[in-house]
């Protein structure tokens, strides 16, 4: 059976959630596959939850761009949807002198990036705020905050199919034929199909690369080579020592072994940065030293024996090991030449905090342009 639609999205992460809801709700019929039993089973269900402010991301990025007005759309949607969440604020410690030059720079890009809101304490100030923290100088950022990304999934999958958009679970897109008129996707599972769409939306996460080669006809040298970093978490028993979010200063490929908040008050330190072949959510009790050493840092009273061995989360990266962090890829038919198409590559930190913008732009605009036809 071959059936048609405006619009096909492949993946179902918090990001491409979004944007499925965003189409659906402008008046296009989406339908959304995913080929797993659930929603964000991957890089969505596995990170820190965290609203970022925007600050750590190079000027004009798509990062810092989508990020600063991404952030301000999450709050205001979590507001209209009561979907859990808290502005509990952070704070970004210099644990030496030498680390002030870092927050200097992070105080600049914030500007330059439109966040408005950081104040430089000294190490009094840090000590007042959270006592059990130990630094020369801090960023308080009062933007950030903490959501319940499970919950933020449901409700925008809930916007999805009360807009007539379509989810359809344990259905992998096993292969893409671009036509005369669009695609022809072929849909595996238990109820296979042949489906037919003038767009298509792919974002897969850690299976991009797979995804772009069942594209009939795509382009391989716009197929980039996609790298996995695993990030692992610990925990850390008994009440809470913090009533902030608690970063050390970034690293290249990460922002470094910080403490994170639930909404429940649980907290957990991570994620590190481990580069693997392929996606591997065990954790190892044996990176505990590595932990308990970073962790130190600024917090020097940390009990070893709270700590135990949580969860990890795989981020697709687009830079390598000894890189600095890449931007995210948004392809469109200006990059590899087939109409209705955009992928949506390397959405990582701070995906979920830039998940209402990125279907306000590229892909949006993408979208307007073939409603018409």
């Amino acid at each position: 059976m071959t059936e048609k639609v405006d619009v096909v999205v492949v993946g179902a992460g918090v990001v491409v959630l979004a944007v499925a809801r965003k189409l659906a709700l402008a008046g296009l019929e989406v339908v959304l596959l995913e080929a797993s039993s659930a929603i964000g089973t991957e890089t969505s269900s596995h990170n820190s939850g965290v609203i970022h402010a925007g600050f750590y991301y190079s000027y004009d990025s798509l990062k810092a761009r989508l990020c600063v007005r991404g952030k301000k759309l999450l709050y205001e949607y979590c507001e209209q949807h009561s979907v859990p969440h808290q502005r509990i604020g952070k704070l970004i410690v210099a644990t030496s002198e030498s680390q002030q030059s870092t927050l200097e720079k992070l105080a600049r890009q914030a500007k330059a990036n439109g966040v408005g809101d950081l104040e430089r304490l000294n190490a009094a100030e840090v000590k007042q705020m959270e006592p059990n923290i130990s630094a020369v100088s801090a960023l308080y950022s009062r933007s950030t905050g903490i959501v319940d990304s499970a919950a933020l999934m449901l409700s925008y999958q809930g916007d999805l199919e009360a807009a007539s958009g379509i989810l359809a679970l344990n259905a992998p897109a096993n292969g893409v034929q671009v036509t005369a008129s669009g695609f022809r996707i072929d849909i595996g599972g238990g109820n296979p199909m042949l489906l037919n769409t003038k767009l298509l939306v792919n974002s897969t996460g850690l299976h991009m690369v797979e995804t772009l080669k069942n594209i009939g006809g795509f382009p391989h040298e716009h197929i980039p080579t996609l790298r996995y970093a695993k990030g692992n978490y610990f925990s850390l028993s008994g009440r809470s020592p913090f009533s902030h979010l608690i970063y050390p200063i970034p690293e290249k490929a990460g922002l470094g072994i910080h403490a994170t908040l639930d909404l429940a008050g649980q907290v957990r330190f991570g994620p590190d940065v481990e580069w693997v072949d392929q996606p591997d959510y065990r954790v190892s009790a044996e990176r505990l030293d590595t932990f308990y050493e970073a962790i130190s840092t600024y917090f020097p009273s940390i009990d070893r024996s709270r700590l135990s061995a949580d969860y990890a989360g795989v981020r697709p990266k687009l830079s390598a090991p000894n890189e600095a962090a890449s931007d995210f890829l948004i392809q469109c038919e200006a990059t590899h030449g087939i109409a209705g198409m955009i992928n949506l590559m390397g959405i990582e930190s701070p995906g979920l905090s830039s998940s209402l913008a990125i279907d306000c732009g590229e892909v949006h605009g993408n979208i307007d342009d073939k409603k018409s036809t």
